[in-house]
Parts: C-alpha cells; sequence; structure tokens
C-alpha cells in the first residue's frame, strides 16, 4: 500500500471553485482500488470545519504564519482528511481566494505557505503518528511544499500537478524572509518570475515529477503561446512532465441515476428532460438544438466569442441556455440579449447544471485554453454533443464529426480550430446540420455516451507514477 499527502487548497464537495476542487475530491477514491491510500490537507475554511466529522487533534501549532493553529484528522463524504484549523487565515467571508470585494486576500501567499510547511512537517513525520511514503502537491497553492521538502533535507518524493498554468501565485520579493524561502532561492533559475516570486514556478523546479491534466496541455505547456512564461522552466524538466486525464465521477455525474425528470440509459431518453428545462427557463419549443453553457464567465472560455457566433445558432432555430458568473462585462452582456431563445441565469447551481446537461442537446466549451475541462466529459456522459475548440484536454476528450469518424462510429462532437468567432460560427453551422440529419445526430449521442469518461485510466496512471517515483527514489 502506498500512502500518498493530497494537498490542496479546495476538494469537493468541500469547498469549490473549480475543475480542481473536482480532482481533488475524486481521486483518494479513484486510487483507493489501485493499492493507494491517500489522506488530503486542505485548509480549515468555514465550509471545511461544519463537514469535518470523527475530528481528533493530530498536533497543536504555535504561531502559524500569526496565529495558532491546530492539526486535525477526521473524515467526510468517503475523505480521510488532515485540515490546518487556523481561523486567521481561513475563517473569513468571501471566497477561498478572493474578500467581499472580489480582491484577493492581501496574505494569500501566507495562507498557502502555512499549508506546504504543514504539509511538509507531515511528511517529514514531525506531526502524528502518520506519514506518507509521497506527497502529490496540486496547482500553485501548494507550489511550494516541494521547496520546503528539498530545503529541509526531507527524503520524501513529491508531484506537482497543474491544474492551470495562468495562476502562479505571486507575491513580492520582500516576503521572502516570512515565507521561508532563502535569499540564494531568489534567482531566476529558481523563484524568480518578473521580479516576484512564483510559488508555482519554484514548485516545479523542486518537484521530482511533474503531471498536468491532459497529454495535449502538456505538450502545450512548453510552447510560449500557452505557457504563460514558464515554458523555459517547463521545457527544462521535459523528461519529467506528463500529461494525465482527468475524469468524472460516474456515480456523481449519471443520467441514470441523477435528480432529472426523466433518468436514461439511451439518447432518447433526453426528450422529456430537454422539454422540461425549456418549461423551467422560459423558453419556446424549438426547431433547432438547445445548446448549454455552464462555466465560469471569462475570455480564457471564450465566452466573447460566443457572443459574436451566437446569431448563427439563434437563425438556424437554435437556442441557448447559460449558467455561470465571472466577468462583470460579460455577465452584463449576456444578460443584455433580448431574444425569446436566449435564457441566462448568472450565478452558481450545481443541481440546475445536472438539469441543464441532461436536457441539452449539445454543450458548447469554446475555450481559448482549457487544460482539461470537466463539461465536455459531462456533456459525453449526458448525450450532449460537445462543441469545443480544438485545445488541451478538448483535444483530447472529444472526436470530432467527419465522414470517417462517424462511419467508424465514433465521433462525439464537433471541433473547432483557429480559436475566433468565425471558427465557432461554422462549428455552430455543423452542428445545426447535423442536428437536422436525425440518423446520424443519434448515432453521435450514443456514440458520446459510450466515450469513457471515468477515473479508471487516469488513477492506473497516477499509481505507476507514484509506483516508479518510489521505486527510483530507493
Amino acid at each position: 500500500m502506498i500512502k500518498v499527502l493530497s494537498v490542496a487548497s479546495e476538494c469537493v464537495p468541500l469547498v469549490k471553485t473549480g475543475g480542481l476542487a473536482d480532482v481533488a475530491g475524486a481521486l483518494p477514491g479513484a486510487l483507493a482500488g489501485q493499492g493507494v491510500e491517500m489522506r488530503s490537507l486542505l485548509p480549515g475554511y468555514p465550509a471545511v470545519m461544519a463537514a469535518l466529522e470523527n475530528t481528533q487533534i493530530v498536533a497543536e501549532l504555535d504561531n502559524c504564519f500569526g496565529g495558532d493553529a491546530r492539526l486535525l484528522s477526521g473524515t467526510t463524504a468517503g475523505l480521510d482528511l488532515l485540515v490546518l484549523d487556523a481561523p486567521h487565515l481561513y475563517d473569513r467571508e468571501g471566497s477561498i481566494y478572493l474578500g467581499p470585494d472580489g480582491r484577493d486576500w492581501p496574505d494569500n501567499a501566507e495562507r498557502f505557505a502555512a499549508l506546504c510547511m504543514v504539509g511538509a512537517d507531515i511528511a517529514a513525520g514531525r506531526l502524528g503518528d502518520w506519514q506518507p511514503d509521497l506527497v502529490h502537491c496540486h496547482d500553485w497553492q501548494a507550489g511550494l511544499l516541494p521547496y520546503y521538502l528539498k530545503r529541509d533535507g526531507v527524503p520524501v518524493p513529491s508531484v506537482l500537478t497543474i491544474h492551470n498554468v495562468a495562476f502562479q501565485g505571486l507575491t513580492p520579493m520582500t516576503q521572502a524572509g516570512k515565507l521561508g524561502i532563502a535569499a540564494g532561492d531568489l534567482t531566476s533559475e529558481r523563484a524568480e518570475y518578473w521580479a516576484q516570486i512564483s510559488a508555482l514556478k519554484l514548485g516545479l523546479v523542486c518537484a521530482d515529477k511533474l503531471t498536468t491534466v491532459s497529454p495535449t496541455y502538456a505538450k502545450e505547456l512548453m510552447t510560449p503561446e500557452f505557457g504563460m512564461g514558464l515554458d523555459g522552466v517547463l521545457r527544462a524538466r521535459r523528461d519529467d512532465l506528463s500529461g494525465i486525464l482527468n475524469g468524472i465521477d460516474l456515480d456523481v455525474w449519471s443520467p441514470e441515476h441523477d435528480d432529472l425528470v426523466h433518468t436514461y440509459k439511451t439518447p432518447r431518453g433526453k426528450r422529456a428532460n430537454r422539454v422540461a428545462l425549456q418549461e423551467e427557463l422560459g423558453l419556446p419549443q424549438a426547431k433547432g438544438p438547445l445548446c448549454v453553457v455552464v462555466s465560469r464567465l471569462t475570455e480564457q472560455k471564450g465566452l466573447d466569442l460566443l457572443l459574436e457566433a451566437l446569431p448563427v445558432l439563434l437563425d438556424r432555430g437554435g437556442q441557448l441556455a447559460l449558467l455561470g458568473s465571472g466577468d462583470p462585462a460579460l455577465e452584463a452582456a449576456f444578460q443584455r440579449i433580448d431574444n425569446p431563445n436566449v435564457a441566462v441565469r448568472i450565478g452558481y447551481d450545481e443541481a440546475l447544471s445536472h438539469r441543464m446537461i441532461a436536457g441539452g442537446d449539445a454543450i458548447l466549451v469554446p475555450s481559448r485554453f482549457e487544460p482539461c475541462g470537466l463539461t465536455q466529459l459531462y456533456g459525453l456522459r449526458y448525450g450532449t454533443l460537445p462543441v469545443v475548440a480544438l485545445t488541451g484536454g478538448l483535444a483530447d476528450t472529444v472526436i470530432p464529426v467527419s465522414p470517417a469518424t462517424m462511419a467508424r462510429q465514433v465521433a462525439t462532437g464537433v471541433q473547432f480550430h483557429p480559436v475566433n468567432a468565425d471558427a465557432l460560427s461554422n462549428a455552430l453551422k455543423q452542428l445545426c446540420d447535423l442536428f437536422d440529419t436525425p440518423k446520424l445526430w443519434s448515432k453521435a449521442q450514443r456514440n458520446a455516451m459510450a466515450h469513457p469518461v471515468g477515473w479508471g485510466p487516469s488513477a492506473s496512471a497516477y499509481a505507476t507514477l507514484y509506483t516508479e517515483l518510489l521505486e527510483a527514489a530507493e
């Protein structure tokens, strides 16, 4: 049995802002069948503290970045947790990263450095009786942990997973002493990024192995276009970088067992959910495809491109149902659309997202870059054909409709490239043409629902990586 400490800033079902939480929440269960015992170290946000059961105090921590703290153990939702209970760092209103004013908490660097230091102490056997064989760190919030392990000579290997390289954990150089970063490490080869400290960069330099969440994104990260200034670091470590696709929880995302108007095993069962969704959102019946968007509203997600391309869909009798929040300008732009075939809901609603994906004919994911993406996987699972940009995990998970792929019965959606409004418009035309050919449309839906989207292959890949890393460390 391999013992792994997973360190993340968010985790489903406790707290979530993006796909990182889904992965952190799903991996422990997925890896249990691969001979891996995983415990997750999380910050003690109010939602985490409220959900924690079977709580025990592992250690009392004095002066943990400005206040006393405790390391707790407990369980919830099938997860074995270690929780850093530090109210001065985590017990706050607002989101886990942003204050009520919508800006980053000014002490985010210290908040997550504290998590990393505690993770390093657990790995070193300094806190409690349980000691991992390996540490799995997620994104910049856990980026300093591999550095602390190396700095302190802790002989426990580490893996760092990049969920989105755009978020790098930048903080002024003057914070180095407070964060425990030695002056000699404030160089362009180590922590320095444009005269700031990058927690992610230091983690990329120090971790024993690097992963990201799709094979295509792993290749993209080593290019200036997608590497966000860290492509050189990643090219230097290309032999240690691998892309392992995310999966989804097949129990949570199941058209057979979901809380729907009509559960279903085949595409035929979607009809009742489409009608119910139209009624719920105030949309009329329509001759074209009902397209759904469940997303953060940002330029990264390409939603500004959808605004330009939307008339093509509407002119063909299609509809749009959108659920999300983010950029105020994008929120306002979608809310200004005055068309009976467009329904916009601003905010986060997990139950509605399930009903939308079940009731939609297609799900639109026009991202400019997408490390892996999960909504297209939900779409595949529910027979809701993805329309995706040819990038990152979208390229790895959606097989584009073409005469060849339809003949081989493998086509699962529509892809477009380059990532611009004209190409998206053409993709929407192709979608409508396919929808107008019921026999081909049904074939594509069946292909989509048969496409593997669970964690099985990915969990096996992680377990193999852990084993190889531990064997190399012997």
